[in-house]
């Protein structure tokens, strides 16, 4: 039987692995995707929480009309903070 070369990821590495890519199309997309946030927001490490917020404090700033649901997205992450 052949062995196989497997590398072992942490469920934490995972997470911060999946948190990156979600921030990075959520940074990218002008009206980001509310599954991807919510995603994002169930993965997000402590370390990225404020990386986070300033992608969706920039959303806000360049909107001259913010969504209400990204507002309180804004405010449920200050909560946390």
């Amino acid at each position: 039987m052949a062995s196989r070369n497997t590398q072992t990821v942490s469920r934490e590495q995972a997470q911060t692995v999946l948190a990156r890519l979600l921030l990075e199309r959520v940074r990218a997309d002008k009206h980001p995707s509310a599954t991807h946030m919510a995603l994002l927001e169930q993965t997000l490490p402590p370390s990225m929480t404020g990386a986070y917020l300033n992608v969706l404090l920039e959303k806000v700033r360049d909107d001259p009309h913010p969504s209400i649901s990204m507002l309180r997205r804004i405010h449920g992450i200050a909560q946390t903070l």
